[in-house]
């Protein structure tokens, strides 16, 4: 009997799944028509009016707790970015204006492992209002705008902060990377946190400006428990003022994170993971058929610096210094074939110029 009703509840179950992806699938069809218009609006107003229509679509979505979950993958042009922890979702999008500035629309998804509920919350972009670089704590209905793609959760106390990694168009001069922290009291969402040192400044959340003309990385190294980023400097002495000319120099900073802190570290080394393949394939020419195979090689990473590498980097003036002092120690140049004692080359060449001269004086005669 026990086996039958354990049947039953489990075919209840995924009955239930199927039913609910199903409906989903249905609601995910609307949505992908209404992004489709956005995109293809042209005027300000058309897209207000469909961004609107799409906003409140999602939202109806988004009240089913199953909204966490659903991957929501036919909606190309939307950032649906999910928590390591599984309790949060950020649900994000961009509409390019006439003046090709840009409008955010964010809904935050939550669920309280304590309190056993689900919440969802828009964030309000409301950046032509309030300052580019805001530095107080933010209200979901007073955000600055931006499109977020990444969520590392950090641990202070009983409370989860969620650090995200985001950018925003900003201007037609300069674009903005930037890192802050979302976390819930109760059902109120909160924006910006003082967990960010900068030596003896503590910064609520972090904005990197920088000119258009460049891109700039900002990425979550998990292994090492660190945002690594490029460290921006101005394309000449004379626009440190103007951050639309700052570029990426060549070096790199990070936030290491220290406990439920972030501490800046300056000139970090940045090293690509490892793709873990020992081995690779490479085509060679078979030398006694003449036919072309795949063979496979051992990866080994040459050091430039070390003694075994032929390969020495030099400048054009050591170059030019380098000819200079081998003229100077080379020495007469022998011909290969001669394998006489070359200490003796340039008596045994006096020899034979005598003789040599010798013979045409008897000639002449």
């Amino acid at each position: 009997m026990r086996i039958l009703i354990y049947i039953s509840l489990f075919f209840f179950a995924a009955f239930k799944i199927e039913a609910q992806e199903s409906k989903f699938s249905q609601y995910e069809d609307d949505l992908v028509v209404l992004l489709d218009q956005l995109r293809s609006a042209k005027t300000n107003s058309k897209k207000k009016e469909i961004n609107l229509q799409f906003k409140n679509k999602f939202n109806e979505v988004l009240q089913s707790k199953d909204a966490l979950t659903y991957p929501f993958s036919r909606l190309k042009t939307v950032g649906v970015i999910d928590s390591p922890d599984k309790q949060m979702r950020i649900i994000n999008w961009n509409v390019e204006q006439e003046d090709f500035s840009h409008t955010y629309t964010c809904f935050v998804l939550h669920f309280d492992k304590r309190r056993k509920s689900y919440h969802v919350t828009e964030l309000k972009d409301v950046s032509f209002g309030m300052p580019s670089h805001p530095t107080e704590i933010l209200s979901a209905n007073n955000w600055y705008g931006a499109l977020y793609y990444k969520i590392i959760p950090i641990k202070k106390g009983s409370k989860t902060l969620y650090t995200v990694l985001g950018w925003d168009h900003n201007s037609t001069m300069s674009q903005v990377k930037l890192i802050d922290v979302i976390y819930f009291t109760g059902k109120t969402v909160k924006i910006g946190s003082p967990i960010f040192k900068e030596g003896k400044t503590t910064k609520k959340r972090i904005f990197f400006e920088h000119s258009k003309k460049t891109t700039m990385s900002l990425k979550y190294e998990e292994d090492r428990e660190r945002i690594i980023f490029d460290h921006l400097s101005p394309e000449s002495p004379s626009m440190k003022k103007f951050r639309s000319y700052y570029v990426p120099d060549m070096s790199y900073d990070a936030f290491i994170l220290e406990g439920s802190k972030w501490i800046l570290q300056e000139d970090v080394i940045g090293v690509n993971k490892s793709s873990g393949n020992k081995t690779e394939t490479v085509l060679v020419q078979n030398p006694k058929t003449g036919k072309i195979e795949e063979k496979e090689i051992k990866k080994k990473w040459l050091d430039p610096s070390s003694e075994d590498s032929k390969h020495v980097a030099i400048t054009p003036e050591m170059l030019d210094d380098n000819k200079e002092l081998k003229k100077k120690t080379e020495g007469p140049k022998i011909d290969k074939k001669d394998k006489r004692d070359p200490s003796q080359v340039s008596f045994y060449n006096d020899v034979n110029n005598k003789k040599k001269r010798r013979r045409k004086k008897r000639r002449n005669r």
